[in-house]
């Protein structure tokens, strides 16, 4: 996808998967501007480095955050959402949306995390430098990972199994990462 001054959100979204957050602004904008598309819930909690914001552009969705005061956001068309750094959050749609994050061009240390259906306590956590892997990479390893493993997914406390991970709906993620890396060579 070109990346230009502002792509018309809507109609870039119907060539993209759930969450890819494909970055639409010029590469040396800061903050960056990240679309996804998402019908289904997001396969994990994501935790950024610094700061981000969250804009619901159509659809309806649930943010649910951990360690945080606040549980769960609804979001409605045109809605905001501020996510504190370090805050592990997930997007479980209601209705399929296109969502806006703002997030530093230089987003420094980005993770995933799983928790335990039964007892909610964290499971897996990955962690990883935005400076020296692209974020989608990371994504897609760690479920891959996380899949592949049965006692990443297996609760030590209540004994629970967390579902393996359907990785269809993410199949855009590593075309996109390699996209990215090559305009990091070029930039």
């Amino acid at each position: 996808m070109d990346r230009r001054r502002m792509l018309h959100a809507f109609k870039a979204a119907e060539e993209i998967g759930d969450y890819e957050e494909v970055p639409v602004l010029p590469t040396k904008v800061d903050p960056q501007m990240f679309l996804s598309r998402n019908s289904v819930t997001q396969p994990f909690h994501l935790i950024c480095g610094k700061d981000t914001v969250l804009v619901q552009m159509s659809g309806t969705a649930d943010v649910y955050f951990k360690d945080s005061s606040v549980n769960r956001f609804h979001m409605t068309v045109g809605d905001h959402v501020y996510v504190p750094a370090g805050t592990p959050h997930r997007v479980v749609p209601s209705e399929e949306g296109v969502q806006i994050r703002y997030k530093a061009r230089v987003a420094g240390l980005e993770g995933v995390a799983w928790y335990c259906p039964g007892c909610d306590r964290e499971l897996h956590r990955v962690e990883w430098d935005t400076a020296q892997k692209v974020s989608q990479d990371a994504y897609r390893a760690a479920c891959l990972a996380f899949n592949a493993d049965d006692s990443l997914r297996h609760c030590g406390d209540c004994g629970a199994q967390h579902p393996r991970i359907d990785m269809g709906p993410f199949a855009a993620w590593q075309p996109l990462a390699e996209q990215l890396r090559a305009e990091l060579l070029t930039s």
